[in-house]
């Protein structure tokens, strides 16, 4: 008889993975706060510069969650060898992607600036945020192939002190490079500390993978094999990543305090998705372990213990923002004119969290048991069906950021309906 999963398993997992997941948006909002204070007008370019740089590495999610789903099931299969070399071969894809991609944004930057904001003196402090800043997405896409081959491996401590040892220097630099170079000093903190969490990803990948004498060259089996998983779960990552795109695009439509506000909102909400997400890695880890070991109803257990854990945690961050919304609101603004602006959306996005535990958690158990075709299929309706046309009734109808959110709300409340009739059906539960 299979043992069941244990609230300490599960925990285990999902603590340190929570602290991962939380470091970076918690600098994020530092910088918010940072920037926030050199005026409105800068804000409002780094809510652009950010969303770009948001947009283009979370593209390639796969390399952590897509490694973690396939090392997982190595690792469950006593395989911890070849669990380590997929991690090997996403470090190569990081490396080939983060390359194109930061060439990408260093060239185009301003008039992409330019598409968000419909304001040349914002669009031109954006771009010169996007052209240094840019220098760090190779590094968040190591830091991202290493996070998803320790996973798998159940090894969520690790990446924990890594990423704590890169973005602290960073945290502290920030303020001081912002006093003495304004918003382009923001972007230069960002590049150092992932710099340095980068480089210690990849000696722990050498130690690791040497240890067991494993080769270096790029593997296309492999690598090929990744990418047919990540090709879902990019498209699945570029379906967020438009509807916050436009998100931003309508914000920008709407003047510089809606666009602040925006960036607040949406800052706020990436740090809670992630946060929600500590247990969304513990049950897709300990998913693809079970399923990689034949043990279905093992899996099953994860995803009802993950559920239950998830909606208590929602439930208490729900509360914490209902209760604490202007002392939060005012870490990143006086502006009143932006706190009028968050009013109503701040009660979608207590919503948001609300709804938003139960999905993250099922996520998890899908993802482990590389259920990506379904996830990818269920974002794109989501996307589609009910955040688009709301934003563009927002646009017609002048409904500005309340608008936006509860088209964000109804696509939350849309997934939750589906992964939750995706769980209960069983047909993800693929040994």
């Amino acid at each position: 008889m299979t043992a069941a999963i244990t609230p300490r398993q599960i925990f285990a997992l999902a603590l340190p993975a929570l602290g991962v997941l939380a470091a970076n948006p918690l600098y994020l909002l530092l910088d918010t706060a940072v920037v926030g204070r050199l005026g409105t007008g800068e804000l409002a370019a780094l809510a652009a510069g950010a969303t770009i740089q948001s947009t283009v590495t979370t593209q390639l999610t796969f390399l952590s969650y897509g490694t973690t789903a396939r090392s997982s099931r190595l690792f469950g299969a006593g395989k911890r060898e070849a669990a380590v070399a997929e991690g090997v071969q996403a470090t190569w894809v990081a490396v080939v992607a983060g390359l194109c991609l930061s060439t990408l944004i260093w060239t185009l930057a301003q008039p992409i600036a330019y598409w968000l904001t419909n304001d040349t003196a914002t669009s031109f402090a954006a771009a010169s945020w996007m052209r240094v800043a840019a220098l760090a997405i190779p590094l968040t896409l190591i830091i991202m192939a290493g996070n998803g081959w320790m996973r798998g491996v159940q090894n969520t401590r690790l990446p924990f002190k890594l990423t704590l040892a890169g973005l602290i220097p960073g945290a502290v630099l920030l303020p001081v490079l912002v006093d003495r170079f304004g918003l382009v000093g923001s972007a230069v903190a960002n590049v150092i500390g992932m710099g340095i969490a980068a480089a210690l990803f990849l000696i722990v990948l050498v130690r690791e993978h040497g240890r067991n004498g494993g080769g270096w060259a790029p593997n296309w089996s492999i690598i090929s094999q990744q990418l047919v998983l990540g090709r879902d779960l990019i498209l699945r990552s570029l379906s967020f990543q438009i509807s916050l795109l436009a998100a931003a695009a309508v914000a920008g439509r709407f003047g510089v305090a809606v666009l602040a506000a925006h960036q607040i909102m949406l800052q706020l909400w990436n740090f809670l998705t992630l946060v929600l997400d500590s247990m969304a890695i513990a049950a897709q880890t300990l998913t693809g372990a079970a399923l990689g070991n034949g043990q279905i109803e093992r899996a099953k257990s994860v995803g009802v213990q993950a559920a239950r854990y998830s909606t208590i945690f929602g439930l208490v961050l729900a509360a914490v923002f209902a209760v604490l919304a202007r002392p939060i609101q005012s870490i990143f603004t006086h502006d009143a004119a932006v706190f009028a602006e968050l009013t109503v959306p701040w009660w979608l996005l207590i919503g948001m969290i609300v709804s938003g535990g139960v999905v993250f958690a099922f996520d998890g158990v899908l993802l482990g048991a590389s259920d990506a075709a379904f996830l990818r299929n269920l974002t794109i309706v989501s996307v589609l069906g009910t955040f688009v046309p709301i934003t563009l009734l927002s646009v017609q109808f002048g409904w500005g950021l309340t608008g936006i959110w509860a088209g964000h709300l109804a696509s939350v409340l849309l997934r939750l309906a589906g992964v939750v009739w995706r769980f209960r059906s069983m047909r993800w539960a693929r040994v």
